[in-house]
């Protein structure tokens, strides 16, 4: 016999309720459909389950598709990753085909995509060339940016126009076809870069210059805004693989641009990465939408699988 003092409850007076009266959340009309051999990948993007992830991300290429067609600014934030992985020529590709209005880059990205142009390879071993000092001391790459910087800013020009337009000239013919500084410069597509000083390994070169780095990176911030001024109504922002400085200067940006009387409403945020972060489910997704009528979307896979795979979507619906 039990020592305790409370005895199991009496289930026999539970209220129960008929299956098809209580309903369900997930009905059997919402799951995925097999794919079928050469359907093509508009059919298997409808195969999916109409639940969770997948409804998200028919929904982003949806916002997307609808941006381009009412003429609304398509922004992509991307951190370094993504140059890394390999995508800047998917990025030049959705730019030219009216998918990419603007990109707004970190130092990080900046720097993998200039040295893609350089030299055709970029990231270097940290852990190797860490001990004795070397890491982050690659010649060419320190200072050919920061020329390219520092000659901009005396032109009036912003971080990520003076180095497409340095590009120009240095960038190796066999690699500049990779390069999204120098491919979204002869298109006219603006590029802004939002750097810290000190994060990047440029800012440790002889011929860094605290002033002119400062200066573009500002001129970068302010284009920026006028930049995102242009999501009301049904833009859309995609911030991809950046965890910190994107999400922060989005949000700053963002408030600029409302604080100085733009309307900056009904438009669409995403954030891709392998991991969903603080700030950029908050600075991103969340915040910027508040009694704004927008919607944002978190999307959770890798950047070399999920990017290709919206471009493809993207271009299966057709011009």
């Amino acid at each position: 016999m039990s020592r305790y003092r409370q005895g199991p409850i009496d289930f026999s007076g539970l209220k129960t309720v008929g299956l098809a009266e209580r309903g369900g959340k997930v009905k059997a009309a919402d799951f995925a459909t097999p794919h079928t051999r050469g359907s093509g990948l508009g059919a298997w993007l409808d195969s999916l389950p109409r639940v969770l992830a997948a409804n998200s991300f028919r929904a982003v290429a949806d916002r997307v598709y609808e941006a381009r067609a009412a003429g609304r600014a398509i922004v992509w934030g991307m951190g370094g990753h993504v140059i890394k992985c390999g995508l800047a020529p998917v990025l030049l590709d959705l730019m030219r085909r009216g998918f990419a209005t603007g990109f707004a880059v970190n130092g990080s990205a900046a720097i993998h995509d200039f040295e893609i142009a350089l030299a055709g390879h970029t990231s270097e071993d940290v852990e190797a060339a860490l001990p004795d000092g070397r890491f982050g001391s690659a010649e060419e790459t320190g200072r050919e940016m920061n020329r390219a910087i520092k000659g901009g800013v005396s032109e009036g020009l912003g971080m990520g126009e003076a180095l497409g337009r340095w590009l120009e000239l240095c960038a190796a013919p066999a690699y500049a076809a990779s390069s999204l500084l120098l491919g979204a410069y002869r298109n006219s597509t603006p590029v802004t870069v939002h750097v810290a000083i000190g994060t990047d390994t440029p800012h440790t070169h002889p011929a860094a210059d605290g002033a002119a780095i400062g200066a573009a990176t500002h001129l970068d911030f302010r284009l920026l805004c006028s930049i995102l001024a242009e999501l009301d109504g049904g833009g859309v922002y995609l911030n991809v693989g950046s965890a910190v400085v994107l999400p922060e200067v989005f949000l700053k940006a963002l408030s600029a641009v409302r604080n100085l009387g733009r309307p900056l409403a009904g438009f669409t945020t995403v954030n891709f990465d392998f991991l969903q972060h603080y700030r950029p489910r908050v600075n991103v997704v969340e915040r910027p939408h508040a009694a704004s009528g927008g919607q944002g979307y978190a999307i959770t896979g890798h950047h070399e699988l999920m990017i290709p795979l919206l471009a493809a979507a993207l271009i299966e619906r057709g011009e």
